[in-house]
């Protein structure tokens, strides 16, 4: 019998999120493979779920290994799942290596869909939601911010960063300078008990976000290049 990796999502704050899909895969798995294993035995452990025979780690500092270690595996029929500590496995977090590896290697790769931040983000911006570019999370030092925000100062589409709650009002600072003052949104605790979003022109965010101590999860989305949604005195200059 041929082995399957199973890429599950998992809920990114409200435990409710969970799919009644993920729950099935993840009771019939031989192994499983955790962005932190402390934190999945907790989530196991909330849905009455038994720890599968095999439950290894898989971050970002031991993805050679792991991708060996899950092959193996594979070759041998064994069912094995990925997962991250919140979200979809490979989206800002690890799993492209593994998913390219099985899948240049021929075995199945099966996705259990479920929660996402950047989905969740760009409807609740009311944004627009037609075409939108995920860039997961911009360098840190703002030289090279600004060159990572420069591609994007022409295009039309909707534009999803996450970012570390330190550096939320420094990053707005960059996407004015290099977007113009458009329409943006930011996203705090997606799904949980506080969430919260504030909208607004990237001037106006940026005077709220100064020195505020932001306490949670961070998810940024900004208006694409079109006059509807920059600041008309912007637009006339």
């Amino acid at each position: 019998m041929s082995g399957t990796l199973y890429l599950i999502s998992t809920p990114i704050g409200n435990l409710e999120d969970m799919s009644f899909r993920a729950i099935r895969i993840l009771k019939s798995l031989d192994a499983l493979g955790c962005e932190d294993t402390r934190i999945t035995r907790r989530l196991l452990q909330h849905y009455e779920i038994e720890q599968p025979s095999e439950i290894f780690s898989y971050h970002e500092h031991n993805e050679e290994r792991a991708v060996s270690r899950i092959l193996d595996m594979l070759e041998q029929g064994k069912q094995v799942g990925l997962v991250s500590d919140a979200g979809n496995p490979s989206i800002s977090d690890p799993g492209f290596r593994a998913a390219q590896s099985v899948s240049d290697a021929g075995y199945t790769i099966e996705v259990i869909p479920g929660p996402s931040a950047v989905n969740t983000a760009l409807l609740l911006s009311g944004l627009p939601t037609s075409s939108f570019t995920f860039k997961g999370f911009p360098p840190k030092k703002g030289g090279q911010r600004k060159r990572f925000l420069e591609p994007e100062a022409e295009l039309p589409h909707s534009l999803i960063f996450f970012e570390s709650k330190f550096r939320t009002a420094s990053f707005l600072k960059s996407a004015l300078d290099v977007l113009g003052d458009r329409k943006a949104a930011v996203c705090i605790e997606l799904t949980k008990k506080f969430e919260r979003v504030r909208r607004g022109y990237l001037t106006e965010l940026i005077d709220y976000f100064e020195g505020k101590n932001i306490k949670g999860e961070v998810t940024i989305v900004i208006a694409g290049n079109h006059p509807k949604f920059i600041r008309e005195e912007e637009v006339e200059a």
